[in-house]
């Protein structure tokens, strides 16, 4: 069996990769408040998309990708499939969306949408897990060890319902933030364990291996993150929230208030009538009342 090595760089690749988790499940439990308060379906779509970029595309496929940067197989190079690698970027995204929508844009029967959302999210995050693993060429035969696979579908499975349930009931920043932990906790914990399960036989293998380095997908991937995160922290600092949507409301009210007095005197003073009542009147009228 080859020696592998999970955390070649030491902390370095773990930190960082639960720092991205946390990150991505920080903004995307912000988005979930705000879709929560959206009122129209424009905004309840944006919200969730952002939501499922932050959560599916940083929280979980970059903190993988990171991850994989301290893995390695002792005595062979690791290479990775292009197209496979991109397949489980969409795997994730689109399970993490689908899980989303199924528990925030539904109607009644709370609990069981997101069970249902969970599981859905769940099992598509394990998919994009081991779609990321089958894009890895060396010279070796992997082989998984069945519990621990078991185990991290059931913690993806968790995880995924948890994070669901947290995105329909966290308002306080506080909270929030405490939420993000532990997702990050969460994501990090399933990537793991799948990666314990795994094993590798060695193989004579001659000619160049096939496939692009983790290190030559560093650059384009880190430079998209980078972007993305700045942009979903613009989007939701830009837009305005329910306490701001509040305050205008309150404010329009009292000027139209406004307008509407200044409207009325000068309605009453274009006639003549104040506290004289009919704008006709003479001194001298007086004395015939």
């Amino acid at each position: 069996m080859a020696e592998i090595h999970h955390f070649d760089h030491g902390w370095v690749t773990p930190t960082f990769s639960y720092v991205l988790s946390v990150l991505g499940s920080l903004l995307g439990l912000i988005g979930a408040v705000r879709l929560r308060s959206a009122r129209t379906n424009a905004e309840k779509g944006w919200w969730l998309v952002l939501s499922t970029l932050a959560i599916g595309a940083t929280g979980i496929w970059t903190m993988h990708f990171v991850a994989m940067l301290g893995f390695e197989v002792v005595g062979t190079q690791v290479r990775y499939d292009v197209g496979l690698t991109a397949a489980s970027v969409l795997i994730a995204v689109v399970a993490v969306g689908a899980g989303l929508a199924i528990a925030l844009l539904g109607n009644g029967a709370r609990n069981l949408r997101i069970l249902v959302g969970g599981v859905l999210a769940g099992l598509g995050v394990a998919a994009m897990h081991y779609t990321g693993m089958a894009a890895m060429r060396l010279d070796g035969e992997i082989h998984y060890a069945g519990s621990r696979v078991l185990l991290s579908v059931v913690i993806a499975v968790v995880a995924a319902t948890v994070a669901l349930w947290l995105t329909l009931v966290v308002r306080k920043p506080v909270v929030i933030f405490i939420s993000a932990l532990v997702m990050g906790i969460a994501v990090n914990g399933m990537h793991f364990t799948g990666m314990s399960a795994m094993s590798v036989t060695e193989e004579q293998h001659f000619g160049t291996i096939q496939g692009a380095t983790a290190g030559s997908l560093l650059v384009p991937i880190g430079v998209t993150v980078v972007f993305a995160i700045l942009g979903m922290v613009y989007a939701l600092m830009a837009a305005p929230s329910e306490e701001d949507r509040a305050a205008s409301e309150y404010l329009k009210a009292r000027i139209d208030a406004r307008m509407a007095q200044q409207a009325e005197q000068a309605a009453r003073q274009s006639t003549g009538r104040g506290t004289l009542g009919n704008g006709n009147w003479t001194y001298r009228d007086r004395g015939q009342q």
